[in-house]
C-alpha cells in the first residue's frame, strides 16, 4: 500500500458504509421519517428560539432613548413577560421535537443493526469450508457484533446529530442573509476555511481508525483461540507467551486509537479558534453597522446567537470525525465479509428429490483445495443404496474429501458425484444435506440443553422420539443420570461431557434426521473400550439399512463394514469385502495382496 492510499480517505468507504444499510431502510421508512419531520421541527423552533431576545433588546434600547432605525414597541413588563413564555415554549418544543427525533432514529437504527447483524451472520453461515479454513473466528465475531454495533451507536450519536446541525446551518444561514448579506458572508468564510482544514484531517483519522479495529479484531481471535484451547495453554504452560502476543496487539490498538483521537481533538480544537475569528469579525463588522443605524443591537444580538449556533455543525463535524471515521473503517470490515461470495450454492432450477435409495458414485473425480495441489485424483467409487463402505487409508490420503465431496461442503474440480444417480451439484443444498448423516470424531455439541442438540437432527421432533433417539443411540442412560436428565444444560462444545458421551448424542441426533446416507468419521476413534463398544452398538443401529461411509483407521470398525475401500495419495488402491485380506503395508494387512478376491487395480494406478 502507497504511502497516500494510507493518508487519504478511501472514497468509496462511506458509501459502502450506507450501502449497507441501505436495503434495510425500507422497513423502516415510516419511523425514520418521523423522525425527519420532528428534526425540522426541532430546526425551526431553533431558528425562532433568538428572537424573544431581539424584541426585548431593542425594547430595552429605546426605552433608554436610542433612536433605533426599526420602529418597535419599548419595554414592559407585558412585553418582557411575553418574551420569556414565548422563550420557554420555544425551548421546550425544541427539546420535545429533539426527544421524539432521538428515540425514533435510535428505534430505527437499533432494528437496521438487527436485521444487517442477522444478515451478515447468515451470509456467514453459508461461506464454504475453504473460506472457513482460513479466516479467523474471533476477527469474524467481532465483525458481526463489535463492528455492526459500532455503526448502530455513531448514527445515534454522531449521525443524528450532525444532520440537525446541517439543517439549522441552512435555516439560520438563510435568516442571517436576510439580515445582513455583508456579515453573511462571514459565515460562509468561515465554512471554507474549515472544509479545506478538515480534507488533510479526515483521511489520517479514517486511516488510523481503520487500522485500530484491525487491531482489535486481532485482539479478539488471539483471545477466542486462546480460550478455545485453554487446556492445551495451561498443559504446554503458554500463558506467559499468549500474553506477551495479546499485549502487543492490545498496546498497537492502543496507539492507533490515541492517535486517531489526537487528530480529531487538533481538529476541534482548529476550529474553535476558526469559531472565535470568525465571532470576532462579526463583532467589529456588526458594531460599525449598528453605530451607522444600519442594524439594530437585536439584530446584532440575534446575528451573533445565530453564528454560534451555526458554526455548531463545524464543532460537531470535527468533534465527530474520530467517531464517523471509526464507523466508515467498521462498515468496510463488514462490507468486506459480505462481499465474499459462497461458492458451493443451489443451483437456480435444482432437481427435486423423491424417494431417496442412497446410492453414491463418484466417476472420474478430481478435487483439490483451490492451491492447484490435487487431493483426489481420477477416483472412481461406486456403493450400491443400503451399503457400509469403510474408507481407510494413511492421513492426508482423501477421505475426509472424499466425504466432502458428497456433503458439498467443496466441490470436484473434474468429474461428478452423485446421489441416485443425480450429480449432487443438480440438488438444492439443504434438500442435499438433509439426506445425509455426519457423525465426526469431535463431535459437536452447541450450548443448551441435551434434548436441544438431540433435536437439532430435527428441530420439529417431540419429546419422544428425542428419547426414542437417545436410546437407540445408547445414551438415554446417562442422561437421565445428569442432574436434570434431558434439560442438562450442555457447556460450550459440550465440555461438561464425555468423549464417548458427546459421540452418543452426536449419533442420537444422526438417528433423529432419519437421512438415507451416513457418514462416520473416525466416530470410535479416541475412545476407551467400554466407551468405543457402546458406540459402535449405537452405529449398527443408526447405519442398518443405510449407505455408510465410514472413515477410519480401526480394524474392527472397518472389518464390521461389509466392504473396504483403501484409498492412497488420492487414488483408490484397494476395493474389495471387509473380510478379506489388505494389501501389504496397509494399517491392516495379514497376507499377499494378490491372495484377496479384491477388485484388481489398473498397473498405473499402483505404480
Amino acid at each position: 500500500m502507497s504511502k497516500k492510499s494510507k493518508l487519504t480517505v478511501n472514497p468509496s468507504a462511506l458509501r459502502r458504509t450506507l450501502g449497507l444499510i441501505r436495503p434495510h431502510l425500507g422497513a423502516q421508512a415510516p419511523l425514520l421519517g418521523a423522525g425527519a419531520l420532528a428534526l425540522l421541527l426541532e430546526v425551526v423552533f431553533r431558528v425562532l428560539e433568538p428572537w424573544p431576545v431581539k424584541f426585548v433588546v431593542d425594547a430595552v434600547t429605546r426605552s433608554l432613548g436610542a433612536d433605533l432605525a426599526d420602529p418597535g414597541p419599548r419595554a414592559s413588563i407585558q412585553l418582557l413577560l411575553a418574551a420569556a413564555l414565548a422563550t420557554i415554549s420555544l425551548v421546550g418544543m425544541r427539546a420535545l421535537c429533539n426527544y421524539l427525533a432521538t428515540v425514533a432514529f435510535a428505534l430505527g437504527g437499533s432494528r437496521i443493526a438487527i436485521q444487517l447483524r442477522q444478515r451478515v451472520f447468515a451470509h456467514v453461515n453459508r461461506l464454504s469450508r475453504r473460506y472457513h479454513s482460513t479466516a479467523r473466528t474471533g476477527d469474524l465475531v467481532q465483525r458481526m457484533v463489535g463492528d455492526v454495533g459500532r455503526l448502530q451507536e455513531v448514527a445515534v450519536t454522531a449521525g443524528m446529530p450532525l444532520l440537525v446541525n446541517v439543517f439549522t446551518l441552512v435555516a439560520m444561514f438563510g435568516v442571517m442573509l436576510w439580515l445582513d448579506p455583508m456579515l453573511a458572508l462571514v459565515v460562509v468564510a468561515a465554512a471554507a476555511v474549515f472544509v479545506l482544514m478538515s480534507r488533510t484531517s479526515t483521511g489520517k483519522i479514517t486511516s488510523a481508525a481503520r487500522k485500530t479495529r484491525k487491531s482489535e479484531g486481532d485482539l479478539a481471535n488471539i483471545a477466542q483461540e486462546t480460550l478455545g484451547g485453554i487446556s492445551v495453554v495451561q498443559a504446554y504452560g503458554l500463558e506467559q507467551e499468549l500474553e506477551k502476543q495479546f499485549q502487543g496487539r492490545n498496546n498497537r490498538s492502543l496507539k492507533d486509537g490515541v492517535q486517531a483521537r489526537r487528530l480529531a481533538a487538533a481538529l476541534e480544537r482548529r476550529t474553535d479558534l476558526l469559531v472565535g475569528v470568525a465571532t470576532a469579525a462579526v463583532l467589529m463588522l456588526g458594531g460599525t453597522r449598528v453605530m451607522d443605524g444600519a442594524m439594530t443591537p437585536g439584530d446584532l444580538v440575534i446575528f451573533l446567537t445565530y453564528l454560534k449556533t451555526a458554526m455548531k455543525p463545524l464543532r460537531d463535524l470535527a468533534k465527530y470525525t474520530g467517531r464517523i471515521a471509526r464507523a466508515a473503517a467498521s462498515g468496510e470490515r463488514v462490507a468486506d465479509v459480505l462481499d465474499e461470495q459462497p461458492e458451493i450454492t443451489s443451483p437456480a432450477e435444482p432437481w427435486r428429490l423423491d424417494a431417496v435409495r442412497g446410492a453414491v458414485d463418484l466417476d472420474h473425480v478430481h478435487a483439490d483445495y483451490g492451491d492447484g495441489v490435487p487431493v483426489l485424483r481420477s477416483l472412481d467409487l461406486h456403493i450400491p443404496a443400503g451399503q457400509r463402505v469403510a474408507i481407510v487409508g494413511p492421513s492426508g490420503a482423501g477421505k475426509s474429501t472424499l466425504t466432502s465431496l458428497l456433503l458439498r461442503m467443496m466441490d470436484v474440480s473434474q468429474g461428478a458425484v452423485r446421489l441416485d444417480g443425480i450429480d449432487v451439484r443438480r440438488l438444492d443444498l439443504e434438500e442435499l444435506r438433509a439426506q445425509v448423516a455426519v457423525v465426526l470424531q469431535e463431535s459437536v455439541l452447541f450450548t443448551g440443553t441435551v434434548a436441544d442438540n438431540i433435536r437439532y437432527g430435527w428441530v420439529d421432533a417431540t419429546d419422544d422420539q428425542v428419547e426414542w433417539a437417545a436410546r437407540m443411540a445408547r445414551a438415554d442412560e446417562f442422561i437421565r443420570r445428569l442432574p436434570e436428565g434431558y434439560d442438562t444444560m450442555v457447556g460450550e462444545r459440550g465440555s461438561t461431557l464425555s468423549g464417548g458421551q458427546r459421540q452418543r448424542i452426536a449419533i442420537a441426533r444422526a438417528l433423529l434426521r432419519d437421512a438415507a446416507v451416513v457418514i462416520l468419521d473416525e466416530a470410535t476413534a479416541g475412545l476407551d473400550a467400554e466407551n468405543a463398544a457402546a458406540v459402535r452398538d449405537a452405529i449398527e443401529d443408526l447405519t442398518r439399512g443405510r449407505t455408510t461411509l465410514v472413515v477410519t483407521h480401526d480394524e474392527e470398525t472397518a472389518r464390521a463394514c461389509d466392504r473396504i475401500v483403501w484409498i492412497e495419495h488420492g487414488r483408490v488402491l484397494w476395493d474389495g469385502p471387509a473380510d478379506g485380506e489388505l494389501p501389504v503395508g496397509s494399517a491392516f494387512t495379514r497376507s499377499d495382496p494378490e491372495q484377496t478376491g479384491a477388485r484388481p487395480v489398473p498397473e498405473a494406478v499402483t505404480s
